[in-house]
């Protein structure tokens, strides 16, 4: 499987982005890490295809929302509220099959490239 991120920029803080994350077939279910500079990598959002059920880390909860487009094997990440803490190389990944945890990046995998996001202040 193979996945394509897309979607980061630069914006002020309180703004909002929209990440993509094209996959080339259906997997169990993706997820999205973000790694800041100087930082280990972390979970921010998961979903499960089948069932559309989703997970968030604590410090995005409320701010961003990850969905999928079905049709066309894609999930998004809704960005609001922006924070400059939330500065971060994004990246998607999946997992082919049902694991233990979804913040745990080592129980994913594919990865797709890294996607900037960048929010001033």
């Amino acid at each position: 499987v193979q996945l394509q991120a897309s979607g980061g920029g630069l914006v002020q803080a309180g703004g909002s982005l929209r990440l993509s994350c094209a996959a080339s077939g259906r997997t169990y279910g993706m997820g999205w890490f973000r790694q800041a500079p100087g930082k280990e990598r972390e979970f921010v959002a998961g979903m499960r295809w089948s069932t559309g059920s989703t997970y968030y880390a604590e410090s995005v909860k409320g701010r961003f929302t990850i969905s999928r487009d079905n049709a066309r094997n894609t999930v998004y990440l809704q960005m609001n509220s922006l924070k400059p803490e939330d500065t971060a190389v994004y990246y998607c990944a999946a997992r082919a099959g049902a694991r233990s945890d979804w913040a745990r990046s080592y129980e994913y995998d594919y990865w797709g490239q890294g996607t900037l996001v960048t929010v001033s202040s």
